[in-house]
């Protein structure tokens, strides 16, 4: 049985959300949010978080042991982008680009 959470409109790149999934899938849970828990990155807590979540979701159903679910799949699609204006030199102006993500956590049982 497969366990599901996403987070939408988050304000971080999908880029630099894709370079801690490696580290954490097909990891057991606890061992995924311990390495999560002493990363430096900020979509480290971001990806704790929704990890978390999927866990919780998993805890409703009846029968399910939480021990034996693993990190099946994480995925961190890109968002709508926000578009900004920032003035420059000689009355011109360029483009700010704020991305977005979606990220989406499957647990699964062994």
């Amino acid at each position: 049985m497969e366990f599901k959470a996403v987070l939408k409109h988050v304000r971080i790149s999908s880029q630099k959300v894709r370079k801690l999934i490696d580290a954490v899938k097909g990891q057991p849970v606890e061992a995924g949010l311990n390495i999560l828990k002493f990363m430096p990155l900020k979509a480290a807590a971001i990806v704790e978080k929704v990890v978390k979540s999927a866990l919780a979701n998993a805890e409703q159903k009846e029968g399910v042991d939480i021990d034996s679910l693993v990190i099946k799949n994480i995925i961190a699609d890109q968002g709508p982008t926000l578009k900004r204006f920032r003035a420059r030199a000689r009355g011109r102006g360029s483009r700010i680009l704020k991305r977005t993500c979606h990220i989406t956590v499957i647990l699964a049982e062994e």
